[in-house]
């Protein structure tokens, strides 16, 4: 028992100096061992010796080894000598600014800002992680113009309030408008600062102030993109690019810049028109596309070069909306009505003329209403006193192409080029235009009577066709006749007209060869004839010798046989031989006597006797042949 009492006596001791061996160590030899992951901030008690026991006036943080807050921090590691009654250690973790974020820097002492200035100037001080060198060099107390970028640091708290705060992103199609809270004052009459040099988009507050910055709205912007910019330094509002669509410019009028030279002319009175960066309207426009324009330094007046539609009617607005205070034309005519059109006005506005007309004009909407608007409408209501209704009606085509010579000539003044003039709807008064429906009613009804009485005529015709097409097989069958016989007819004439073309060959042939035969015939008979005229003479000679031979035997003969028969008996000779020579009968064969011993009747036996005669003559004929 004794032993044990013994053993847990020299147990308690070891014990108890192993779980105070920190207290003993902090307490007896100062010891403070700070983590890897921490400092140490000091905080001094009191100093028992040294000049400077005591801080300065308007100092807080300590560099001398003075009471309080010490400027110098304990790192990572064992320190000894820092009793705990005269030194108070703080634990603090690294600061880590995280990514996508800034960390700013705000020192609680250190020397006063410069007079003007809204931000400390920067010191070497190991991004402010040496509070002693920051003190020492003169660091500026309050906002720095410096920043933390993100990172892990062992920032002194005591003398530094770190503030997280986003970085800045510009998105896609915006621009960044700065408005700068340090630097020098504007120039009287301006309204932003100008450009300036080596800042790196306003990312180097120092720098930018050091080349002259001007504090307030700034004429650059910054696109788009990730920027570390101190928003103790710079504002920035986002805003969309100047987007300039397809038909369009864009007319600059800069309110900042250098004062430029006139180019418009002597003739132009209405501004300046002035060359890109100088102040005033900018003779060449931003063409379609977007661009990164400062809203509050640049106005930027959108015009359309493309064919304008302006309409005066109470009804129809254009997606431009600059007729959207046009309204219908109310007119009176010659003869007192009252009535209302609509007019269509097409523009255009070429491309390096626009800048002239936003000089003139400023916006678009004014180039409608001071022009355009009193323009159309005073001409349309003069013409209209002109003429009456009706006859403003018929000569709609020619009020219209008069309009676009008038309103041409005009807008060529100022710069504008008019395209066309269109009358839209006219509504005459409603008395009249009664009248004119009736009587229109009445043309219409007549109209249809004339159509109904077609359609009658027509309906006949197809009556007509019907009962043709009916026959058609018919007229079919007797027109292939009538084509056959006509082929046939034509090709008999075609062969008549062979033949008779062939006979007049022939006939011609032959009457050659009846010339050429008679001539030979003619020649041969001429040659015969003389022949047979000296054959004839010959042979009339020898004839008429023997004739005169003949008759001298036949006169002798004669002379002897009348002197033997005697003259009478002679002739009675001769008589006979002529009768029998020439058929002459001397004796009848049917005799005819006047009178009949028998009782018959002697006239009519002699005819039946003759017909008998003449049928007994046939028999005999038929029976020879």
């Amino acid at each position: 028992m004794a032993d044990l009492i013994f053993n847990w006596l020299w147990v308690l001791p070891v014990v108890a100096a192993l779980l105070m061996y920190k207290f003993v160590l902090r307490v007896c030899f100062g010891m403070v061992i700070i983590p890897d992951d921490r400092i140490g901030l000091v905080i001094k008690k009191f100093s028992l010796y040294g000049a400077d026991r005591h801080l300065p006036d308007g100092r807080i943080i300590a560099t001398k080894g003075e009471a309080g807050m010490q400027a110098k921090p304990l790192a990572p590691g064992l320190y000894w000598h820092m009793w705990p009654w005269q030194y108070s250690i703080n634990l603090q973790a690294f600061t880590i600014i995280e990514q996508n974020k800034l960390g700013l820097v705000k020192a609680r002492d250190g020397a006063p800002l410069d007079t003007g200035r809204v931000l400390g100037r920067p010191v070497e001080c190991d991004k402010f992680q040496d509070a002693e060198a920051f003190l020492e060099r003169n660091g500026q107390k309050g906002p720095q113009a410096a920043f933390l970028t993100p990172g892990s640091y062992r920032i002194n708290t005591f003398l530094f309030d770190i503030v997280m705060v986003p970085i800045t992103q510009i998105n896609e199609n915006k621009v960044g408008i700065i408005t700068t809270l340090d630097g020098e004052p504007l120039e009287k009459g301006d309204i932003a600062g100008g450009s300036v040099m080596g800042h790196r988009n306003f990312q180097d507050p120092m720098a930018f102030i050091h080349a002259g910055g001007k504090k307030g709205l700034q004429e650059d912007v910054i696109l788009a993109g990730t920027y570390y910019l101190n928003p103790w330094f710079v504002m920035v509002e986002q805003v969309d690019m100047m987007h300039i669509p397809i038909g369009y410019v864009g007319v600059v009028n800069s309110f900042v810049g250098p004062e430029g030279t006139d180019t418009s002319g002597d003739n132009f009175k209405h501004g300046n028109i002035v060359h890109k960066g100088q102040k005033g309207v900018w003779d060449e426009p931003l063409d379609p596309g977007k661009h990164p324009v400062n809203i509050y330094t640049h106005g930027v007046e959108v015009v359309p070069t493309t064919n304008i539609v302006l309409n005066w009617a109470n009804s129809r607005m254009e997606a431009h909306e600059l007729d959207k205070h046009l309204n219908t034309i109310s007119v009176r005519s010659f003869d007192g009505f009252t009535f209302n059109l609509d007019v269509s006005q097409i523009i255009h506005v070429p491309r390096n003329e626009a800048p002239k007309v936003i000089a003139r004009f400023g916006k678009m909407k004014n180039l409608v209403s001071q022009v355009l608007e009193p323009t159309i409408a005073n001409y349309f209501r003069n013409a209209a006193q002109k003429s009456d209704v009706i006859g403003f009606l018929t000569n709609r085509s020619q009020r219209q192409d008069d309009a676009k010579t008038h309103i041409s000539q005009v807008l060529a003044d100022y710069n504008v080029v008019g395209v066309d003039t269109l009358i839209g709807d006219i509504v005459p008064p409603e008395a009249l235009m009664k009248t004119m429906t009736d009587r229109k009613l009445a043309e219409e009804e007549r109209h249809t009577y004339e159509v109904q009485r077609h359609a009658q005529i027509e309906r006949k015709e197809f009556e007509s066709a019907r009962a043709g097409a009916d026959m058609q097989p018919e007229i079919v069958k007797s027109t292939r006749m009538v084509e056959i016989n006509t082929q046939t007819a034509a090709g008999k004439v075609a062969a008549a007209k062979g033949d008779a073309e062939a006979r007049t060959i022939n006939a011609k042939a032959d009457a050659e060869n009846r010339t050429i035969n008679a001539r030979a015939d003619a020649e041969a008979q001429t040659i015969i004839a003389k022949a047979n005229a000296e054959a004839t003479q010959v042979n009339g000679s020898a004839e008429a010798g023997k004739i005169k031979a003949v008759g001298l035997a036949e006169a002798e003969v004669t002379k002897q046989k009348t002197e033997a028969m005697g003259t009478e008996q002679y002739a009675i000779v001769r008589v006979a031989e002529a009768l029998a020579a020439n058929g002459v009968k001397l004796v009848p064969e049917i005799l005819v006597n006047g009178g009949s011993q028998n009782g018959g009747n002697g006239l009519v036996d002699a005819l039946i006797g003759t017909e008998m005669f003449k049928k007994l003559q046939k028999e005999n004929e038929v029976k020879a042949a």
